[in-house]
């Protein structure tokens, strides 16, 4: 009797070990576009990284010269990521997107806006 509850206990580890899913990085590496108001955005280069695991979304962001940002938020339906991440002066940037197979895209919306598809890594 215990031998089986052992190898049931050891079984049902195993199982539930297996039935995790990795994380998954995906990247995009982009210039931005101008917003009303900005004439420098096209110059701007950005760097995004993002991980999922399970349905929490954890990323960062980095202008080229600028210090390193980060985000996290949850997965929506159909994969849907929305949150907004803290910038120098104490702006705001609009984080949108969508984490899908085949179809993985990012937005930051704030000074300039910056957007395109998402690379797996």
């Amino acid at each position: 009797m215990i031998r089986t509850f052992a190898a049931t206990t050891v079984a049902l580890m195993l199982a539930a070990g297996a039935a995790q899913a990795e994380p998954v990085a995906y990247t995009w590496t982009g210039y931005g576009a101008n917003v009303p108001g900005s004439g420098k955005c096209p110059t701007y280069k950005m760097a995004i990284d993002i991980t999922v695991d399970g349905d929490i979304v954890k990323g960062r962001f980095q202008q080229d010269g600028r210090p390193e940002r980060t985000f996290e938020t949850t997965l929506g339906k159909n994969g849907a990521i929305k949150t907004a991440a803290m910038v120098g002066g104490g702006g705001m940037m609009d984080v949108i997107g969508q984490i899908k197979d085949g179809d993985s895209k990012i937005k930051l919306d704030g000074y300039c806006v910056f957007e395109g598809k998402l690379t797996k890594k």
